[in-house]
């Protein structure tokens, strides 16, 4: 008989150890571009991030999807080089590349070996410089954002995500419609308005380059300088757009979907905005309502009734004040089940104090996870993209963890009851419309529209 093994004893957890950010350096070149840059000599690779103010937001009137489109084109091709020739390159370089635009900024990035940096970076200053815009290539790239917006509305999911923007913001602000514009705001779309957005917002004065990876500040500096100098331009002229909700009563919005076997359901108000004082409250706060799968929403409307998979809540963080949402899918039967009691959540959100236990599951998740989301030059690149688009401090990310655990179980229930307005909530139901009706009109939540 074979003799018993003993197994080790678990190692139990111990205190959290002392973690910093990466130390960065600022420096602004002579054309008026803002140099970042984080040494980070764990491997030898750099990450590079050249942010310009050409969000969404910075949309002309009557030009919806121009920032995207504008972005996406960036790599399509130089003077010098067809998108073909530019995509080759990048590639023997062993260098990743991609652009993009979001709300507040376009971003032109890529990660590269340390010693091939310079060589990618002045591919880089070729594309910021000297951009193409083939006309064949804007058309192709319009057919895709068409062609992808037909795609994301033939499902449910998508549908409601778009559509309840147009819920929540009043009908002229730029948030009320999608970041990359609709379809007939695409097609309208030209090369010359292309031309022209790019000519107004791509300006190194109020653009900012943030360089991370194995390399000192000086020679980061070095090779900015020498990829970038040469850009030339004045600081684009701020941009924001109207923020006011689309109505100040309740109401549900209907959306029908015949066949859909199950209603996404949304429900919100217009939120803050990122660089508001009680973000650190909020943030805990949302944790503790939807933002983790611990949270009361989803352990109501999943574990306790078995309505959906999964239910969460989040605060859309932009410039300016994004949405508050809560998001599902359920059963059609259920659909006003749920809401009620995704009301009831937050109901109780704002009228007593969470459980110090609760507090703690969330404090310590959204401390734990913090350090490990800055592991690669391009995470760590990520996180000072959002220093700058958001004005945060220069202390924010070291002082992070230490904020997160200051917050109080007073400070959540301040929190829910400044930035949770259920007076103000609207709700979403895209799904068969006519079998959930009658449920929702005897819901009482506001006025059936649809």
């Amino acid at each position: 008989m074979s003799a018993s093994v003993v197994l080790p004893s678990r190692p139990t957890a111990t205190e959290p150890r002392p973690w910093h950010f990466p130390r960065f350096e600022r420096r602004v070149l002579a054309n008026g571009l803002r140099l970042i840059v984080a040494p980070v000599r764990k491997l030898p690779i750099a990450t590079v991030a050249l942010l310009v103010e050409g969000g969404a937001t910075a949309d002309p009137e009557g030009q919806d999807g121009i920032a995207q489109l504008t972005a996406r084109l960036m790599l399509e091709g130089t003077s010098q080089r067809d998108g073909a020739a530019l995509t080759e390159a990048f590639e023997r370089l062993g260098a990743t590349v991609e652009a993009h635009a979001d709300w507040d900024l376009a971003t032109v990035s890529l990660t590269a070996l340390t010693e091939r940096l310079p060589a990618a970076m002045s591919l880089l200053g070729e594309v910021l410089r000297d951009p193409a815009f083939p006309a064949r290539e804007v058309e192709r790239l319009k057919s895709e954002r068409i062609s992808d917006l037909l795609q994301l509305r033939s499902e449910p999911r998508g549908l409601a995500d778009e559509t309840f923007a147009q819920v929540l913001y009043d009908a002229r602000s730029r948030f009320a419609r999608p970041d990359g514009g609709r379809e007939a705001d695409v097609e309208a779309l030209t090369r010359e308005q292309v031309q022209a957005f790019y000519q107004a917002r791509y300006r190194p004065a109020g653009a900012t380059c943030v360089i991370v990876g194995d390399l000192t500040v000086d020679a980061a500096a070095e090779m900015a300088q020498a990829a970038l100098g040469a850009w030339s331009g004045e600081a684009p002229i701020a941009v924001q757009t109207l923020v006011a909700p689309a109505r100040t009563t309740r109401a549900v919005h209907l959306v029908s979907r015949p066949d859909a076997a199950q209603s996404e359901l949304r429900l919100g108000h217009v939120g803050v905005e990122r660089a508001h004082p009680d973000y650190f409250p909020i943030l805990v706060m949302n944790a503790v309502l939807g933002g983790l799968f611990s949270s009361r929403i989803n352990l109501n409307l999943r574990e306790a009734h078995g309505y959906t998979y999964g239910a969460s809540s989040y605060f859309d963080w932009r410039r300016q004040p994004g949405p508050f949402v809560v998001s599902t899918a359920v059963q059609s039967d259920v659909t006003a089940a749920a809401a009620r009691e995704a009301l009831l959540e937050i109901d109780r959100m704002r009228s007593a104090t969470i459980e110090q236990e609760e507090l703690t599951l969330a404090t310590s998740y959204l401390d734990g996870v913090f350090p490990i989301r800055y592991e690669t030059t391009h995470a760590i690149a990520a996180a000072l993209s959002a220093l700058v688009a958001f004005g945060l401090p220069e202390d924010y990310f070291d002082r992070y963890r230490e904020r997160v655990r200051g917050v109080t179980v007073d400070d959540v229930l301040e929190a829910a009851r400044r930035h949770l307005q259920p007076e103000a909530m609207q709700m979403l139901v895209v799904g068969n419309v006519s079998g959930i009706r009658e449920s929702m009109e005897a819901l009482a939540f506001g006025e059936v529209v649809g």
